[in-house]
Formats: C-alpha cells, structure tokens, sequence
C-alpha cells in the first residue's frame, strides 16, 4: 500500500508546504511509524464493509491507512487549520469526509444514522491524551451504536481501563470501560513514534463493545454514583466514602446492611469490589427506595 504520510520525512513536508504550527490546546501529537499504523489496522478489524469514525485525524496519517481498509471513514478534526492539508492529503480518496467539529458537541448518534443506516461503526482514533476520558465515556453514555473503539491514550490510561480490583491502576474509569466492553493492550508505543514527541509513553487499546451486559443493574447512574463516591476518597472505607458523597441517598446503616448481605466486611475499600459486586451493592440499595 502506498502511503504518503507513513514516514517522518512526508510529514515534514506537508507540515512545512501548509506552515503548520503545532497547537498545544488540542494536544497534537502525528504517528510517523508505519509498523504502528499497521497494527491499529490490524488491531480494529477493519473490512471492506466498515464504516469507520476518526477522532482527530491530524492531518490524515492514519486516515489513509483507514480508507484503503475501510468502506467509508468520516473523520473529525477540530483544528481549522488542519482542514485544507487533509483536503490536500486525502484528495485521492472518495471513501472519506472531513467534519470540522469538536467531537464533545458532535451528534455522533444523527451522523450514524445518516451515514450508516444506524448500524454499528467502529471508532479509530489518536486521541488528545486531556481529554480521552470524556469522549470514550461520551460515546459509551451516548449508547453510540458500535462494534469496537481501537485507540492510541497515554500507557498509564490504557493500564486503568484494563485493571483489576486491588491494584493501584483499578478506578471508576476501569469499571465503566468494562462495564461496556472487553479492554485490550494491543501495543506500547514509544515517544519517538510521534511529532512532535510527546513526553510519555502511549498504548494502543481495544475496547471491544459487549454484546450482552456481564451484569444485571437496576440503575446504571446510581452504580456509576456508586463507583465515583467510593473512589472520590480511596484511602477511606467504602462506607465511609458512599456516607460523605452527597449524591448518595443512603445513610451508614443502609450502607453497612447490604455489604452484610453480601457477606462483605463493613471495613471494606471500594477498590476491593468488582464490577459484579458494584452491581449487586447499587440492586439491594435501590430496594430500599422501592
């Protein structure tokens, strides 16, 4: 496959020909490292048959790679500046548009549905390592139809989504990403892959979409207040930390009484609990209120 911007020296060019100059606000960091783009390819599964979402194509590296892989992309870029070079490096593909837009405000779920008839898309993206977190729980929340989100965050976020209960990187972000999808490190990808270089390491993810929910909950936004509260304060009990949390509307001893019926100690820390046990926590605290 022959591609124009899988090397430093293209990207340079193209920077240097449109006078780019890199904007710190959008956390703007290039992959200039072929192996890598292959691997994402490879990693997200991409057939003839998908419609593929591009967060933040830069100025269209990987948006390339995805048109040769892909039925059709829709990429979105919030840097105006960067809309005349990717009209000028993806020029010789028909498979592709460019939104210029933030994908925070983006109604991702009107542009599936124009676009693919509502069915499921995979998402493709380098993402700003300031804002992973929102998109990612943005598109999850927004019950955005989807198979799989293939993304390049910082290696420390990667290693959260990813971990379990008792180590140091398991959080609510680890417990919403699984409670949506099936995490997996597919590479670690080092500064120098990147211009300009960023100043920590990245990792290559895969959320994979669960078909069927791996746990029943009667209120997902009480779990999640659930979750937040009791990782808001790690070092304190989990009762402690669900008492002190004001959108929590239980005292101590509802707190302490399904812990006990969950054979739990009322000593217990919220890092300690998986997904599952979240889940039966926030079922017998919502009884009360039935």
């Amino acid at each position: 496959m022959e591609n124009k911007l899988g090397n430093p020296k293209n990207t340079i060019e193209i920077l240097n020909k449109y006078h780019f100059v890199f904007q710190k606000k959008f956390g703007q960091n290039f992959l200039i490292d072929t192996h890598v783009l292959d691997k994402i390819i490879d990693s997200a599964n991409i057939t003839k048959d998908d419609f593929i979402l591009e967060i933040g194509p830069g100025i269209g590296t990987m948006t390339q790679y995805l048109a040769e892989a892909a039925k059709k992309v829709v990429a979105v870029e919030i840097d105006k500046m960067l809309i005349p070079i990717l009209e000028d490096t993806l020029s010789s593909y028909n498979n592709v548009s460019v939104i210029n837009q933030d994908i925070l405000t983006l109604d991702i779920n009107a542009l599936v549905t124009k676009e693919n008839e509502g069915k499921p898309i995979k998402v493709v993206a380098n993402l700003p390592y300031y804002i992973t977190t929102p998109i990612i729980m943005g598109l999850f929340e927004n019950q955005v139809p989807m198979e799989s989100i293939t993304i390049m965050v910082q290696k420390e976020v990667a290693e959260r989504m990813q971990a379990n209960p008792g180590s140091k990187n398991y959080g609510a972000l680890s417990l919403a990403v699984q409670y949506y999808c099936e995490p997996y490190i597919v590479a670690n990808v080092p500064p120098n892959c990147f211009m300009p270089r960023p100043s920590v390491g990245s990792s290559v993810i895969r959320l994979t979409r669960h078909k069927i929910s791996t746990v029943e909950v009667k209120d997902e936004r009480l779990m999640f207040r659930l979750i937040r509260a009791s990782f808001n304060q790690r070092r304190k009990t989990l009762v402690n930390g669900l008492n002190n949390a004001t959108d929590i509307p239980y005292n101590k001893e509802e707190i302490v009484m399904c812990l006990e019926k969950m054979n739990l100690s009322p000593n217990i820390r919220g890092e300690a609990l998986t997904l599952h046990q979240f889940a039966e926590l926030s079922n017998l605290l919502k009884n009360f209120k039935e």
